[in-house]
């Protein structure tokens, strides 16, 4: 069976005193799940904003990525487990 979907990822960049904060949201349509990172501009670092924004986002992604498989995990589990629950079949009545 042939199937297609597409789940929309929005990611949000914001900067403050020098550290960039990165909130990535992941809407499969019936589930959302947001990874977090940050990246911190050091002292003795040159500021390049493009390279705490990719710190950030590539650290957003590992903390969606790690909810997202978490999630499935659990899924795959209460699958599982209900699939082992016994069904018992309705007894036919006495007489």
């Amino acid at each position: 069976m042939a199937r297609t979907g597409e789940w929309a990822v929005r990611l949000y960049l914001f900067e403050e005193d020098g550290t960039t904060k990165a909130r990535m949201v992941l809407d499969t349509g019936t589930t959302s799940l947001t990874g977090h990172g940050r990246a911190q501009c050091q002292p003795e670092d040159v500021d390049v904003p493009e390279i705490g924004d990719e710190l950030a986002a590539g650290r957003a992604m590992s903390d969606l990525a790690a909810q997202l498989k978490r999630t499935a995990y659990d899924d795959l589990e209460a699958v599982r487990a209900s699939s082992r629950t016994p069904r018992t079949q309705p007894t036919e009545p006495a007489g």
